[in-house]
């Protein structure tokens, strides 16, 4: 255990394959965990191993939660309910695979929202890497046929993804104004306490639509790999490798997920990777590389991380 909190690059790894693994999980089970169900009961295991670790913090960090509430309401809203609920949706029609290429495109698409928000220019490296990872997310939506860019056959797991990314760019962008001086432990059960208010009315109505979680011992095994690996130990830790390795170099490891979710679902899926997953891989990739790449990468300093789950 000692080893693994000096060895910040295997955390990563480690979360990358906690994150593939509950793409693919809930690719395996969509017949029997509903989306908003699943995301539902995901956080409430979460905030259970989450609120341990909070409480002692509760009581002399409450001014600060309490004069900041303006700002968890919006990391809560964005952070929580619909990233996860809208990637569960996606992979109802399309394979983990493209969820997992998509979301790849993330850091691409933050920098753009960061340009758009905070006028954060981007560079050209940034620019041009923007272009060719979205010729690869066209590319994989449109299944490489042309025609689908004009609603011929466009996948709506695909779009669904797409929707999960942009919420997830919308909170990270808004961490610049997380409130200060709360304990990550702390403001992570904050988060989630506004999340899950957000989803318990959309949980009642998929459950009064008729859609319920079919309880067996691989459904249960399902909700608990999403509450307590993907969200609880992947958030531990991304944040600890983070905190070592900086936010850059942290931040290239979530490229991981598509290589591990391809592998996780070509074995337990029998999903096969078509030719437009690789290729779309080769530009996502390719793309983020260079609008990443910096002469001092490296030497950025430790930071708190995101709450990714």
């Amino acid at each position: 255990m000692h080893r693994l909190r000096l060895n910040p690059y295997l955390l990563l790894v480690l979360t990358s394959l906690f994150w593939a693994g509950n793409m693919v999980m809930s690719r395996g089970l969509r017949d029997d965990l509903p989306p908003v169900g699943l995301a539902f009961w995901r956080w409430v295991i979460a905030f259970a191993c989450v609120l341990p670790f909070a409480l002692p913090h509760l009581k002399a960090q409450w001014p600060i939660l309490r004069t900041s509430w303006k700002r968890v309401l919006f990391l809560g809203f964005f952070g929580v309910p619909f990233y996860n609920t809208f990637s569960y949706i996606a992979v109802q029609y399309t394979t983990a695979t493209s969820a997992t290429l998509i979301n790849s495109f993330l850091p691409i698409l933050t920098s753009v929202l960061a340009f758009l928000f905070l006028g954060k220019r981007l560079s050209r490296p940034e620019a041009i890497g923007g272009l060719v990872s979205l010729l690869g997310v066209v590319l994989l939506i449109s299944r490489g046929n042309p025609d689908a860019l004009l609603g011929l056959g466009l996948n709506t797991g695909d779009l669904w993804m797409l929707l999960a990314t942009l919420t997830w760019s919308i909170y990270t962008v808004g961490l610049q104004w997380r409130p200060q001086g709360v304990h990550p432990m702390l403001l992570l059960a904050s988060l989630i306490v506004v999340g899950l208010c957000v989803m318990a009315p959309m949980y009642a109505w998929e459950l009064a639509s008729g859609a319920s979680i079919k309880l067996h011992a691989g459904s249960l095994a399902g909700i608990v790999y999403a509450g307590v690996i993907a969200a609880f130990l992947g958030f531990v830790c991304f944040n600890a490798g983070v905190a070592v390795v900086g936010p850059a170099v942290g931040s290239l490891f979530i490229h991981l997920q598509p290589v591990f979710a391809a592998i996780l679902s070509a074995l337990l899926l029998a999903e096969d990777p078509q030719w437009y997953h690789y290729c779309g891989m080769v530009l996502v990739f390719g793309g983020i590389l260079l609008s990443t790449r910096r002469p001092n990468l490296l030497a950025v300093p430790g930071v708190g991380a995101q709450t990714r789950a």
